[in-house]
C-alpha cells in the first residue's frame, strides 16, 4: 500500500532513531549494571556495551550489497529481528561477555535498518526534494540524545535497568509492524547481480582513491573521540566527577548543542563550500582541544567540571558539524561507485572509530586526561589531513 509523504518521513525518522535510542537511553543505568555484575563502581567495562553496538555496524557493507540485489525491504526485515533479538538477549545476558555479543548483534540489526532507510529515501526522492526529506528525518533523529537519557531515568525510577534495556527492542517491534506498510523502493529491473568478485573489485577501487581515504580518515578519527565520549559519559559524570544526578542534563545539553550546530552547518557549507567549511571547523576543533589540554595540565586531572564540559560540548558540536562535509568530500569523486563507497565509508568510521574509542575509554578509570589528549591529537591529525589537500577548490565543489 502507498503511504503519504508525511507518514514516510515519520516512519523513516523512527527507524533511524532506533540506532540512537539503542545507545542513549541506557547510559544513565550503567551504575546499576555494574552493581548487577559485581563490578567496581569505577570500572570502565560498561563503556564496551556501547562500543560493541557501534562495532556491529561492520555488517553495513554486507547489507549494502545484499540490498542492491534483493531489495530494501528484504534487508530491512532482516535488520529488525536482529535488533530486537540482540536487545532482548542483552537485557537478560548472564555475563558481560554475552551482553557484548548480544549488543554486537543488535548493532548489526541497527546497521541494516539505518542503511536501508537512507537507501529508501534515495530511491524515492532526488535532488532538492531528497535533501529536504533527509533534513527533516535527521532533525528528528538528532533530538534523540536530548530526551533518551531522561526517558531512561524515568523508567528506572519505576522499574529495573533491564526494562531500560528492553525499551529499544520493544519500540522496534512497534516500528517493525508499522514498516509493513512500506512498498519496495528498488524495482527488480534496477537490482544488480550478486557477484562477489565484482564487489571485491569495487571495494579495491574505492579504497584506492586517495581523496576518499583522506576524508574517510578524518571522519573515522573524529568518530573515535565521539564514541569514546558517548560510551564513557556516564562514568565521567557519575564516577570521576561524582555527580550522577547531573548526567541526563549534561548529556541532553550537549546533544542539543550538537543538533543546533548540525543545522547551522548546512548554511555554512552552502555559503562557503564544504572544503572551506571543514578547514575552519577543524581549526576551531584543534584550538578548543589545545585549550582543554592546557587547562587540564595546568589545573589538574580531572579539571574543573564546568569548563571541562563547556570544552567537550564545543568539541562534540564541531565534530557533528564536520561529518556532513567530510562525507560529501569523500564521496564526491566516487561517481558510479557511490553506493559501495558509502558502505565502506560507514563501515570504516563506525567499526574502526568505535574500536579505537573503546581503547581510550579503557584508560579513563579515574582520569579524563586520555580523552583530552585524544581530542587534541585527533584535531592535529584531521587538520593536517584537510590542509594538505592541495587540489583547486573548483575540482571538488560545485
Amino acid at each position: 500500500m502507498k503511504i503519504k509523504s508525511a507518514e514516510f518521513i515519520a516512519l523513516s525518522a523512527c527507524t533511524m532513531t532506533l540506532t540512537a535510542l539503542g545507545i542513549d537511553i541506557m547510559l544513565p543505568v550503567f551504575a546499576e549494571v555494574r552493581a548487577h555484575f559485581n563490578l567496581p563502581q569505577d570500572s570502565t567495562a560498561t563503556a564496551q556495551i556501547i562500543g560493541f553496538f557501534f562495532m556491529g555496524q561492520i555488517a553495513q557493507i554486507i547489507f549494502g550489497a545484499l540490498s542492491d540485489r534483493f531489495g530494501r525491504l528484504a534487508i530491512l526485515r532482516v535488520g529488525f529481528p536482529l535488533y530486537i533479538i540482540g536487545g532482548i538477549a542483552a537485557a537478560f545476558a548472564p555475563s558481560l561477555a554475552l551482553m557484548y555479543a548480544a549488543r554486537f548483534l543488535a548493532g548489526m540489526g541497527a546497521s541494516a535498518v539505518f542503511m536501508t532507510t537512507i537507501a529508501g529515501v534515495r530511491d524515492r526522492f532526488v535532488g532538492d526534494q531528497m535533501a529536504r526529506i533527509m533534513s527533516l528525518v535527521f532533525t528528528i533523529f538528532l533530538f534523540t540524545p536530548i530526551f533518551a537519557p531522561f526517558l531512561g531515568l524515568a523508567i528506572i525510577s519505576v522499574s529495573s535497568w533491564r526494562m531500560v534495556f528492553l525499551t529499544p527492542p520493544l519500540f522496534a517491534v512497534v516500528v517493525f509492524l508499522w514498516s509493513l506498510r512500506l512498498e519496495e523502493s528498488l524495482p527488480r529491473e534496477k537490482r544488480v547481480a550478486l557477484n562477489w568478485a565484482s564487489i571485491g573489485q569495487s571495494i579495491r577501487n574505492v579504497i584506492g582513491n586517495r581523496i576518499f581515504l583522506r576524508y574517510t580518515a578524518i571522519t573515522t578519527a573524529l568518530f573515535t573521540a565521539l564514541s569514546s565520549y558517548v560510551s564513557s559519559s556516564e562514568h565521567i559524570i557519575g564516577e570521576i566527577y561524582k555527580s550522577p544526578e547531573l548526567f541526563a542534563w549534561i548529556f541532553a545539553g550537549i546533544g542539543l548543542l550538537m543538533s543546533l550546530c548540525s543545522l547551522t552547518n548546512s548554511r555554512l557549507s552552502s555559503r562557503y563550500g564544504a572544503r572551506l567549511a571543514i578547514q575552519w571547523l577543524l581549526m576551531a576543533y584543534t584550538l578548543v582541544g589545545a585549550l582543554l589540554l592546557l587547562y587540564t595540565l595546568s589545573y589538574g586531572d580531572p579539571p574543573g567540571m564546568l569548563l571541562f564540559f563547556i570544552g567537550v560540548a564545543m568539541l562534540m558540536a564541531l565534530n557533528i558539524a564536520v561529518e556532513p562535509n567530510s562525507s560529501a568530500l569523500a564521496l564526491e569523486p566516487m561517481g558510479d561507485m557511490a553506493g559501495m563507497a558509502s558502505a565502506v565509508y560507514g563501515t570504516s568510521f563506525f567499526f574502526i572509530g568505535s574500536f579505537l574509542g573503546s581503547i581510550i575509554s579503557h584508560f579513563m578509570v579515574t582520569s579524563v586526561l586520555p580523552l583530552v589528549i585524544a581530542f587534541f591529537v585527533i584535531g592535529l591529525i584531521t587538520l593536517a589531513l584537510v590542509l594538505t589537500d592541495n587540489r583547486p577548490v573548483s575540482t571538488q565543489e560545485s
